[in-house]
């Protein structure tokens, strides 16, 4: 999308009640990428290589400028490709300039030729580097005097500011299905970010029920109160004829959509981040409002 798109897109977002606007993370994509993605039954990632990716805390930055209430979150931020000071020092003025408006999604990514295109050979610890800049970030945002000794970042002597205006810091919510993920949630999250309803590959919500099972005895076996951890899930939202047979979770009439949705809440989901469809900006800016005006007065709100 043009920048224009993307504040339209944005803007309508919040006029229509949304709470949050996503934006998603890559530097670069690999022309040749072995077949390794996550949330794919054939490990295919599903992007085109002429896609743009503008850099996410730079589309924030404008984003939130053109807003007043909506936060703005990374959906996901890859934590390995950044210096973990600077990019503390970005979020935290993000959220100190925006009075408290962001919310940092994370994850360590899955594609081994970004990694080697960035100059980085940590793609096989990448969960490691990834568990130590949490805490890196944690150690900056809320310590008058920050300091900090570990594998991959070390510092002390000095002043970090300024501080994210939410407390006790911006809230850092992790992305990915799988059990390290949900582990590094548990441990060091504020939320968790299940990939869900992306046809042909469905997290079902008796199937999310598991993992948010497991979610929740790891965080209490953390120390941590067990509900400490909110969800969001992610799917794709399609309208079309009600009935259809085969049709896939948020797919559908409003109250069929709805009903999916109803369905996830029942399994401890609090949070949506949807994505609408349309071949063009006018398209998915109408299914937004259709979303808003025919879907959300039959959902519950928890």
């Amino acid at each position: 999308m043009t920048p224009n798109e993307m504040r339209e897109m944005t803007v309508k977002a919040e006029e229509v009640g949304f709470d949050h606007a996503w934006v998603s993370d890559h530097v670069v994509l690999p022309t040749r990428v072995a077949p390794r993605y996550p949330y794919s039954a054939t490990g295919v990632p599903r992007f085109e290589v002429e896609q743009p990716y503008s850099d996410p805390l730079t589309i924030m930055a404008f984003l939130l400028a053109s807003t007043q209430r909506i936060k703005l979150a990374t959906g996901v931020l890859v934590l390995p490709y950044r210096a973990p000071v600077l990019t503390a020092k970005i979020v935290s003025t993000l959220d100190y300039m925006s009075e408290g408006r962001v919310i940092l999604g994370i994850g360590v990514g899955w594609m081994e030729e970004e990694f080697l295109a960035l100059g980085l050979n940590t793609f096989h610890e990448r969960g490691r580097v990834t568990n130590e800049y949490i805490r890196v970030f944690k150690e900056l945002w809320t310590k008058d005097d920050p300091e900090f000794q570990g594998r991959y970042c070390q510092f002390s002597g000095i002043k970090f500011h300024p501080k994210p205006a939410q407390k006790p810091h911006t809230p850092i919510w992790v992305g990915g299905n799988t059990p390290p993920a949900i582990r590094r949630a548990a441990r060091l999250g504020d939320g968790w970010l299940p990939i869900g309803s992306r046809p042909p590959d469905v997290l079902a919500p008796a199937e999310l029920a598991q993992s948010i099972s497991q979610l929740r005895d790891l965080t209490e076996q953390a120390g941590r109160p067990r509900d400490a951890v909110e969800i969001a899930f992610s799917g794709d939202v399609a309208f079309g004829a009600a009935g259809q047979a085969g049709r896939h979770p948020m797919s559908g009439s409003a109250g069929e959509i709805a009903e999916d949705i109803g369905g996830y809440q029942q399994v401890g989901v609090r949070h949506f981040r949807l994505s609408f469809q349309g071949d063009t900006l006018a398209q998915r800016l109408e299914n937004m409002e259709r979303f808003a005006k025919e879907v959300k007065p039959q959902v519950a709100v928890s």
